[in-house]
């Protein structure tokens, strides 16, 4: 048996605590990101920066309405109250009762007997004032060390709350970008639908003059029912998109309240904001500060464990009134009193003692290694994010050069064509190529601001580490 221990423990009850105090564990980070993207202040509404009032009004409302970000509130405002429950432990309790009965006396109890023979009456009333104080004293820092352990919990679900909002308009900032690029795909192949139709009914004028075979023409409306059959499937993603942002925004797929159907152009993606150092970021992205809060709380919890090795103190008293009548109820032969203290001691019990401490301890490991896996997985988001938008930025310069070039080659087919020194396939093929470029240029554009939103989401948004 461990008696020892709780022995030497007792003997030395004054400046001892369950449990060592927390310390912010170590994170060795490369002093640099390895991108060679610009990195701009952090800024709290960093939607703003895109210069689109769509966005901003619907990244906004999202924050206000979605009922993830609603659910997330509400577990803080639990979390909360179970740390202003934890601190009042620490302090004492004063409770104030008071009471009024009505008896009568069985006379076939030993009580009622014994009345009736003494000639005493058997009905009487008894009414009672009176406060009673307890106060467990925290000789061993249990008390403390819970206290520690909810107010982490309570900072770990705030900051968890504000990476939900962070992952709540990254996402509407998501679907939004994914919405504007389809419309921009969209709109570039109903212009190049619009451009074989033109093309479509000259072959046919050439070809109702016998200057062409009919099976250009056929060739040519084949082309133009491909382009066409390519609209549904983009008007039927736009629709999703549009119904994903009314479910973040909190409302019923449809109703469409922005009027997100009309089309505008993709917004310019702008340098992510953040911290340009990885140690401070490590410190401020919200999902990092929960992870790190709950190896507090962990660390704390194994605190509290240790704490039932010793002995518990508690002091009470009761200070109040009695009386079988009201007249007499507040007078000094009505006061009575009581004082005392009480002992709780696991001392038989320490083999339970010891697996709870083992669990406790376990689970501060396991909180660890999740924040070290944590920052690990952060700093690929960072590195993968930057890296990404760098290359999409090399890719629209690419695309634009191809766009400009494939324009000239089709504008040079279509003048050939029409004056016989080429044929209806160089044609069609070089519309195919500049369709083709321009899709993916468009498309390039819509990742480069996705590619924005996720660096900015990687680097922990606006928000800062709460205290």
């Amino acid at each position: 048996m461990r008696l020892a221990p709780a022995l030497l423990a007792l003997a030395t009850l004054c400046g001892c605590a369950a449990g060592r105090d927390y310390t912010r564990p170590e994170i060795a980070l490369s002093a640099t990101y390895h991108a060679p993207v610009p990195i701009a202040a952090s800024d709290a509404q960093w939607w703003r920066r895109f210069g689109d009032p769509v966005l901003d009004t619907l990244v906004e409302t999202a924050l206000a309405q979605n009922l993830d970000v609603v659910a997330a509130a509400a577990r803080v405002d639990q979390a909360r109250a179970v740390a202003g429950a934890s601190g009042a432990a620490l302090l004492p309790q004063l409770d104030l009762a008071a009471s009024g009965e009505r008896t009568r006396q069985s006379l076939r109890t030993p009580v009622g007997a014994v009345s009736n023979r003494l000639d005493l009456p058997r009905d009487y009333s008894l009414y009672t004032v009176g406060s009673q104080a307890s106060w467990e004293l925290d000789l061993f820092g249990g008390l403390r060390r819970g206290r520690e352990a909810a107010r982490a919990d309570f900072a770990a679900a705030a900051a968890s709350a504000d990476a939900v909002r962070l992952s709540i308009a990254a996402e509407a900032f998501e679907a939004y970008l994914q919405l504007r690029g389809l419309q921009a795909r969209y709109a570039v192949v109903a212009q190049q639908l619009e451009t074989e139709r033109k093309l479509a009914a000259l072959v046919r004028q050439q070809a109702e003059q016998g200057l062409v075979a009919e099976r250009e023409l056929h060739r040519v409306l084949g082309e133009s029912a491909g382009i066409k059959a390519s609209l549904p499937p983009l008007r039927a993603a736009i629709a999703g998109q549009i119904h994903r942002l009314d479910l973040l925004t909190g409302r019923q797929a449809g109703s469409d309240p922005l009027h997100l159907a009309t089309a505008q152009a993709v917004p310019d993606a702008p340098d992510p904001g953040g911290s340009a150092i990885p140690s401070e970021l490590m410190r401020r992205r919200p999902d990092l500060v929960a992870a790190e809060r709950r190896v507090a709380a962990s660390n704390a919890r194994t605190g509290v464990a240790l704490a039932d090795y010793y002995p518990h103190l508690a002091l009470n008293g009761l200070l109040g009134f009695a009386s079988i009548g009201t007249g007499s109820l507040f007078t000094n032969a009505g006061l009575q009193a009581s004082g005392g203290a009480g002992l709780r001691w696991r001392l038989f019990d320490f083999g339970r003692v010891d697996a709870e401490v083992a669990q406790a301890r376990g689970q501060e490991a396991e909180a660890l290694a999740q924040f070290r896996g944590a920052v690990l997985r952060a700093t690929e988001e960072v590195e993968t994010a930057i890296v990404r938008l760098a290359e999409t930025r090399t890719e629209i310069t690419l695309r634009e050069q191809q766009v400009t070039s494939l324009t000239r080659s089709r504008d040079q087919a279509r003048q050939g064509y029409g004056g016989g020194a080429l044929s209806l396939v160089d044609v069609l093929d070089a519309d195919r190529a500049l369709l083709e470029a321009t899709d993916r240029l468009a498309a390039a554009r819509a990742e480069a601001a996705r590619a924005s939103v996720a660096a900015v989401r990687a680097l922990g948004g606006g928000w800062e580490t709460r205290s």
